[in-house]
């Protein structure tokens, strides 16, 4: 299969996400426009016929002093990963980088290695010796994927150390998803565990009211969110990231971005935001208020999210990034087991790949970011 490589238009890449049953809202066109510090291109693949068969949003980053860029694609390309003939899928991508400039690539395949269900999560955590979800036996597991990471070392892409170096936010490896294909919202509901299942009616008992927010209640959720960060100890995006984000991504797709208040009283204790590409709907950022906590409203506002996913076709309900420590002195720990009660899986992704287009510049890069 002889495929060539090119820039597309905007237009023409959005028709392409939109023929498929579901891509990253990473690759979307629209999402150059959130990330509006680093350059961006569609670039698209053609077979013979000269039929579009892939895609691929690539951000450019400049290196400091240099005309040089770090070219990322995050949780892309889009294209048919699991092809014999990787090789004429990523050549012309990364000839096409080394001739705008770039001296290293970043990509991240949207390609999952293991699954976990929650049956399995559970008796990790409470089995001493079991530190890490790698450490628990996984309940399916996609051999395809192992001879794509094959593939990609032959090749000469190197795996980051679990995450790797280089500018942007490096996505997580290890994500929960709740799957909804071929399951009834009843089903949904007994998956959840007995003490997500109590605090959902808790919710319900004291009144908590879950609605969807406007553009104009950014601010609202912008304070909850700085609350949280001050609480749970991570930097803040500012304001007008998700202001770009909405007008950016809702512009693109009338629904492809929604935010989420949980109101107790009449005051917003808790608030998300949800992102919707095709089938795949993501629980994206979430923020909630110092009190009236033992009202859950978290947990209402999850099943209000979750339903309203379903209602839309989707067949999975995304919850992003968990650490793999199922130890429960990790800080990070309180997150996998809120996210395990909601009786889904959590899945392995190959995690990033970099290709130093110029070995130098690539090891100057991994140096100046360690010390960041």
């Amino acid at each position: 299969m002889s495929l060539t490589l090119r820039t597309i238009s905007r237009e023409q890449h959005l028709a392409y996400i939109q023929s498929l049953p579901a891509a990253s809202h990473m690759q979307v066109p629209a999402w150059a426009d959130v990330k509006a510090e680093w350059r961006s291109e569609s670039l698209g693949w053609f077979d013979k016929g000269g039929q579009l068969v892939g895609a691929g949003l690539v951000l450019y980053r400049q290196l400091p002093k240099i005309k040089r860029y770090l070219a990322y694609l995050p949780e892309g390309p889009v294209i048919n990963w699991y092809a014999p003939n990787l090789n004429d899928w990523l050549q012309p991508m990364l000839a096409h980088l080394k001739q705008q400039g770039a001296f290293s690539v970043k990509m991240g395949p949207p390609v999952v290695i293991r699954r976990w269900d929650a049956a399995a999560i559970k008796a990790g955590i409470q089995d001493p010796d079991v530190k890490r979800l790698r450490d628990v036996e996984a309940t399916h597991i996609e051999p395809r994927a192992f001879e794509v990471a094959d593939r990609l070392r032959k090749m000469g892409w190197q795996q980051g150390e679990d995450g790797g170096a280089g500018f942007g936010d490096v996505q997580p490896r290890y994500i929960f998803q709740v799957p909804l294909a071929n399951r009834s919202l009843e089903d949904v509901h007994k998956g959840f565990n007995q003490l997500w299942r109590r605090n959902i009616k808790k919710a319900e008992k004291a009144g908590v009211e879950v609605v969807q927010g406007s553009y104009a209640e950014l601010a609202e959720w912008q304070r909850l969110y700085e609350i949280t960060a001050e609480r749970d100890h991570f930097r803040p995006r500012p304001l007008g990231y998700f202001q770009r984000m909405w007008t950016a991504l809702n512009n693109e797709d009338p629904n492809r971005m929604r935010l989420y208040f949980a109101r107790h009283e009449g005051e917003n204790v808790a608030a998300a935001t949800m992102l919707i590409v095709g089938g795949h709907v993501w629980y994206s950022y979430g923020a909630s208020a110092n009190h009236k906590r033992e009202v859950r409203p978290s947990n209402a506002m999850q099943w209000r999210m979750l339903r309203d996913a379903y209602a839309m076709g989707a067949t999975v309900y995304d919850l992003r990034g968990i650490s793999d420590s199922l130890d429960e002195t990790d800080h990070l720990f309180g997150l996998i087991q809120f996210k395990v009660g909601t009786g889904g899986q959590a899945a392995e992704y190959l995690g990033e790949w970099d290709f130093p287009l110029n070995k130098l510049l690539h090891k100057a890069l991994d140096i100046y970011m360690s010390r960041r």
